[in-house]
């Protein structure tokens, strides 16, 4: 099959994860007899540095002529120590995310068993957690009316949402939970927030279309303690843009590394995929940023285009290499591979996926390969 992916690295480590992912792209495509046609474009702080804008036109064109997005990340210090600064490379997202109606974000949160002790958690208390969070992207408060008062002593930000908002990702909600454990939680904040009361009382409508899905309710602020006390009773996670944003992040640390979760905004035409880690430009050009958030983000990638035979052997080659400790300084300090490396043993898995662990780890160690 042929798909044309619009490629677009970003700033800080984007360039360098992205090129990763890409590269596992490319074995998928010739394993599996796949046509995957690439075109870069800029955003963020690249561009506005050569364009002066966080979105040039060109980048937008592109992306809404293609399939898939794949996205590295967005960022730079000049930028974020300078509050006053009237173009931000965060622009650039927001308005590629409501140009191409990506209403719905989904961040999968899962505590892979290498990484445990690594988590701030106690390990009883996140071992095989497994969530999926939906947060809605495109509306609320991030997107309401902002006001400042003449004198700057008042400001005001406005949130509003509809029905038809809140029903369209809450189908997409429903739909993973029937394919999971058939359990979703709406977060909100229905005794305090009209919004949120809206947000309730159309969910529950909803909920009659799927009654094979269980359907409960958590307050924002409870369901932040209980995502720390007891993860492992969330499934899907339903929320709005605000409470989205923070429970999402919270929920990151579960894991025991931000490197390796990866997202999808999606739309009804166009769907977007990244890491979640930022651009972290401490790192760049140093070849120790972790890839495999960028890597698990083109699986969810190939997953939306419908090859989930391809994003499975991904996510197994990811596997792997946390079994081999074939990983980045960030999870490996003893021993690290670099970015580089990681991407090479990635793609490697998914040439060779009969292979034994030893052959493995022995190439990519450097020693010779026992046949």
């Amino acid at each position: 099959m042929k798909f044309n992916i619009a490629i677009i690295p970003g700033d800080g480590i984007g360039p360098e994860v992205t090129a990763q992912a890409k590269k596992a792209l490319k074995a998928i495509a010739e394993v599996y007899d796949h046509t995957f046609v690439y075109k870069e474009g800029l955003m963020g702080a690249c561009a506005i540095d050569e364009t002066g804008n966080p979105l040039p036109d060109e980048t937008l064109n592109l992306c809404k002529k293609s399939d898939a997005i794949l996205f590295g990340a967005i960022g730079d210090p000049k930028y974020d120590n300078d509050p006053t600064a009237k173009i931000r490379p965060e622009q650039g997202l927001l308005r590629l995310r409501k140009e191409l109606g990506l209403f719905c974000n989904v961040r999968p949160v899962k505590a892979y068993d290498q990484l445990i002790e690594r988590s701030p958690l106690k390990k009883d208390r996140i071992k095989d957690t497994d969530i999926t969070i939906f947060r809605e992207l495109t509306g609320g408060i991030y997107f309401g009316t902002k006001e400042l008062s003449e004198d700057g002593q008042t400001a005001f930000d406005g949130c509003s949402y509809t029905v038809e908002e809140i029903e369209r990702i809450a189908h997409l909600a429903f739909k993973s939970a029937q394919s999971r454990q058939k359990k979703l939680t709406l977060v909100d904040k229905a005794n305090v927030l009209e919004t949120s009361r809206l947000w309730r009382k159309t969910v529950t409508a909803l909920s009659s279309q799927y009654p094979d899905v269980a359907l409960d309710f958590l307050f924002v602020d409870n369901a932040a303690m209980q995502l720390i006390l007891n993860p492992k009773q969330f499934d899907v996670i339903l929320t709005e843009n605000l409470f989205g944003d923070i429970i999402s992040d919270e929920a990151s640390v579960i894991g025991g590394s931000i490197g390796l979760l990866a997202s999808a905004s999606v739309g009804n035409e166009n769907a977007l995929f990244e890491p979640i880690h930022g651009s972290y430009p401490q790192a760049k050009g140093k070849n120790t940023a972790n890839p495999l958030a960028s890597i698990l983000s083109a699986a969810m990638l190939l997953q939306h285009l419908g090859l989930h035979t391809e994003a499975a052997i991904i996510e197994k080659a990811v596997q792997k290499s946390l079994e081999l400790g074939i990983t980045t300084e960030d999870i490996n300090s003893d021993q690290p591979f670099s970015t580089n490396k990681v991407g090479d043993f990635i793609e490697d898995y998914i040439f060779n996926q009969e292979d034994n662990n030893i052959n493995f780890q022995n190439l990519h160690m450097g020693r010779s390969t026992i046949i």
